[in-house]
């Protein structure tokens, strides 16, 4: 069985629950499949950092493994030679880092706060000063985030030559902590500082020292945290507040990220789209799709015909292109997968 008869007969599942299927013969040859000796190497990988944080405290409540569910990813994940997979901000949540969209915990159920935009960014000098202030303060608490075991997972499948390519939409640098190299990060990272005016680019803690430096005696307490790392303050907090400029050229500095409102590089975008089209299936991890630059994947796959497999906790906006969806947490269900 190839991964277009896979498709298939999961889209033939769906669509009857009482005719039998010669496909089901598969699934009975899989039945004495076991995921402990994946366990038990999966164990030998996590000497490795890895978050303890208040992992439950963003995620969204998943109904418990499903058994069948399982042996479908695993299925899928078998029958894929060159598997592209695309992340969102639901692999991070477990590691103690919120989301946006998720019902109940994310940053938009949870308050009326709502991230900067890019055009606020770029024309106001006190934006940025309020800006930099609030991650000034949260820099120190989002910087220390470790990849959880879904991260782990995805660099040991690259390690094993399971991952053609991983486009992560994050910004917290959390695939690249465990070591994945085949790596897009769309929306850029907040590990790293960029100026408006020349382009010099910096390392995020860098940039954390010269804060310290021209705020010596200045302190704030934070008031909870969003997912890029901001936290909320008071603009009698921030007031006096100072913000370096660019050392090369004195221009005002921005987190190395697309902020709401902006868009993703051509050459990146063009970049991912090569990806795809070499890829023969494509897995989403933790992302509902409802931002169009990681959504346009989806889109050139299903042109593509690949079998896509979404595992998100709560619908998406491609739920109606995939063939395998899946309700569970991604640092549960993806290390129980044998990437051979």
């Amino acid at each position: 069985m190839d991964l277009c008869e896979f498709e298939a007969s999961l889209v033939y599942r769906m669509s009857s629950r009482t005719v039998r299927a010669p496909w089901k013969e598969e699934r009975r040859r899989m039945s004495g499949l076991t995921f402990r000796s994946t366990k038990a190497h999966w164990t030998a990988n996590l000497s490795r950092p890895c978050s303890h944080g208040p992992t439950g405290l963003f995620v969204p409540p998943s109904p418990p493994l499903d058994p069948e569910k399982i042996k479908e990813l695993q299925r899928f994940i078998t029958l894929s030679k060159k598997l592209l997979v695309m992340t969102g901000a639901g692999i991070s949540t477990e590691s103690g880092i919120p989301d946006y969209r998720s019902e109940k915990v994310g940053l938009y159920a949870r308050t009326d706060r709502r991230p900067i935009q890019h055009i606020e960014f770029i024309r106001s000098a006190p934006v940025r000063q309020r800006y930099w202030a609030r991650n000034f303060v949260g820099w120190p608490q989002f910087s220390s985030h470790q990849p959880n075991p879904a991260h782990w997972a995805l660099s040991n499948w690259e390690k094993l030559g399971k991952l053609h390519w991983l486009v992560t939409q994050n910004v917290d640098a959390l695939h690249s902590k465990a070591g994945n190299q085949r790596l897009t990060e769309l929306h850029g990272c907040m590990h790293r500082v960029l100026c408006l005016s020349c382009g010099e680019q910096t390392p995020r803690r860098v940039l954390q020292e010269r804060f310290q430096v021209l705020n010596p005696s200045w302190s704030a307490e934070a008031q909870g945290v969003a997912p890029d790392g901001d936290v909320f303050l008071t603009e009698e907090q921030v007031r006096s507040f100072q913000v370096p400029s660019c050392d090369r050229c004195g221009g005002p500095l921005k987190p190395d990220v697309v902020f709401f409102g902006d868009t993703v590089n051509p050459d990146k975008v063009d970049f991912v789209h090569r990806r795809v089209k070499e890829a023969d299936s494509l897995l989403v991890v933790g992302s509902s799709l409802q931002v169009y630059s990681g959504y346009r994947f989806i889109l050139t796959a299903r042109e593509k015909k690949l079998p896509i497999a979404i595992l998100n906790i709560g619908p998406t906006r491609s739920d109606d292109l995939a063939c395998l969806k899946l309700d569970s947490r991604c640092g549960e269900l993806l290390p129980l997968i044998n990437p051979q």
